[in-house]
């Protein structure tokens, strides 16, 4: 188990250094490109920091899928938008609430209502119908139908972020690669391939956090969807964490804000257009729950900023909504039968027993 707990350390610590090279080269490409500060947030950071969450899913449905990986997927699928809308957005809301006290900024938002009320509302029509198609998809054409619509709604949403006409952001720090080589942060020849390597080390750490999480969650007899919908997406949304409460720090607020309401947008899209065409998507209790709190923590803040009330206690309530709703997902896991039927494809009989569930229920049911 020691072992295991390493690799998976290992791996996510891999994912999220790999996240902060491919976002400060995305960034860079971003200004050597011209492209205003929301689609900046809400397109370029928000992607690349939305990566380790969204390849997890997708590697453990292709990769581990005779084994738990469709559980663990579907939880990091469900799971990312969840602790967006909330956890995230509240720890943004602390954030300036701490940085004003030691007089680092002030407690007045800076935001560009427009781009945040527009990705809310992008997400507010995506996520629904991929929770809906929970109950609609009992055949297989319907559902790669409705993981098609979903799927073209991220391009319409870059259609509609692509026409801000904003300025161009700040600099971001130095390339990572140009601290080393010395050629200039805004050449191509460094940013590509910066972008690359982060790509590759993502999707390498996510392959292995996949395999041994799900060892893991055996060893312990503990829910691999439940250790998925939580532990997986504090750890891979670390970069999103990170990058926003520097950026508000520095009072870039539209910057942090974005970088969380793109990324709930990518992955309100994405990921959810693939489970939905590849796994059977049976979405039990426990998930229900997180994408009900999730859209009303979304629609709550895209009132707040529309109409331009938002200010940083309500984004702190964010984590109270958080903690609430993981007490209730507790609360009825330990309950006789749990949240947690079967999802996900079905499994061989006879599949070895580090991939299979431990308990009287069983994935498969």
């Amino acid at each position: 188990m020691i072992f295991e707990i390493g690799i998976m350390l290992v791996a996510l610590i891999v994912i999220v250094a790999s996240a902060e090279l491919f976002t400060n080269g995305i960034e860079w490409l971003g200004q050597r490109l011209g492209l205003s500060e929301g689609v900046v947030g809400s397109v370029l950071a928000a992607i690349g920091t939305a990566l380790p969450e969204t390849l997890i899913p997708i590697v453990a449905v292709i990769c581990f899928g005779a084994r738990q990986g469709p559980e663990v997927g579907i939880g990091a699928i469900t799971g990312a938008p969840f602790m967006l809308s909330t956890l995230t957005l509240g720890l943004c809301g602390i954030s300036i609430f701490l940085f004003s006290m030691k007089g680092k900024r002030g407690r007045e938002l800076n935001i560009n209502r427009t781009v945040l009320s527009r990705d809310l509302k992008f997400f507010m029509l995506a996520y629904p119908i991929g929770l809906l198609a929970g109950a609609l998809t009992t055949h297989p054409v319907l559902r790669y139908v409705i993981a098609f619509l979903i799927l073209m709604i991220y391009p319409i949403y870059l259609y509609k972020t692509f026409q801000d006409s904003g300025d161009v952001g700040e600099a971001p720090e130095h390339l990572y690669f140009d601290k080393i080589i010395k050629l200039g942060s805004q050449r191509l020849l460094l940013i590509l391939p910066q972008v690359l390597v982060g790509l590759a080390g993502i999707v390498g750490g996510a392959y292995f956090f996949v395999d041994y999480i799900q060892d893991f969650a055996s060893d312990i007899g503990f829910p691999p969807l439940v250790l998925s919908l939580i532990v997986s997406p504090i750890a891979t949304e670390l970069p999103e964490k990170v990058n926003s409460i520097l950026w508000v720090r520095q009072g870039k607020d539209t910057l942090a804000l974005g970088n969380i309401t793109g990324a709930l947008v990518f992955q309100s899209c994405i990921p959810v257009a693939f489970g939905v065409a590849f796994t059977q998507w049976n979405l039990d209790l426990g998930i229900v729950i997180t994408g009900i709190v999730a859209v009303t923590s979304a629609s709550i803040f895209c009132y707040l900023i529309s109409s331009n009330k938002l200010k940083f206690g309500h984004l702190a309530v964010g984590s109270i909504a958080y903690a609430a709703a993981i007490c209730t997902l507790l609360f009825l896991d330990v309950r006789p039968g749990g949240i947690h039927p079967g999802v996900g494809v079905h499994h061989e009989s006879g599949a070895s027993g580090a991939g299979q569930t431990k308990g009287p229920e069983s994935p498969t049911r």
